[in-house]
């Protein structure tokens, strides 16, 4: 596991283990902290045969392609996670009984030194006459829309996103 704290959040002390897995233990102290994994969310917006990828303009990962998504926030189920982030990111107006469970997949995501291990959950959206106007450009370079045969899984940004993007390309090009 990362390192992620140089000295005990509790009594300052600069001798930390990691005995196991995500464990993090203060032996001056006793302080035990879990570094648990972070739920986020990833829609498959779908517009008739077509997909909605979003082009990151921060990073980790600028310049490549995402799915529409981001972290739960406190007190928050994974559908609110999707309409607050829908309308953060292309302001969108989400009808959440809409919102299809699809999969999970574990991910990695660094941010700023520090490794989070997420749990990514994805959800399908369609909406064949949603228009996309306006979208944050702080959070976005751009966004376009593709058939899911025509997406490159290697300008995906994140593993799990390649990794469930690919399955549903599998699943509708059966062999």
């Amino acid at each position: 596991m990362q390192h992620i704290f140089n000295h005990c959040p509790n009594c300052k002390g600069g001798h930390l283990e990691y005995p196991e897995g995500n464990k993090i233990f203060c032996p001056d102290c006793g302080f035990v902290y879990y570094h648990n994994v972070a739920g986020a969310v990833a829609v498959i917006v779908q517009k008739e045969a077509k997909i909605l990828l979003t082009e990151r303009n921060k990073d980790p990962k600028k310049g490549f392609l995402d799915l529409a998504g981001g972290f739960v926030d406190a007190g928050e189920s994974a559908e609110e996670t999707c309409v607050r982030e829908l309308r953060e990111e292309l302001n969108m107006a989400v009808d959440i009984s809409k919102l299809k469970y699809l999969a999970s997949a574990p991910n990695e995501y660094p941010y700023k030194g520090t490794l989070y291990n997420t749990i990514d959950l994805f959800f399908l959206y369609r909406d064949d006459s949603l228009e996309i106007e306006n979208f944050d450009q702080m959070e976005l370079k751009g966004f376009v829309w593709k058939k899911l045969s025509e997406v490159d899984i290697e300008m995906i940004a994140f593993e799990s996103q390649k990794k469930v993007l690919a399955l549903l390309k599998e699943k509708s090009n059966p062999e």
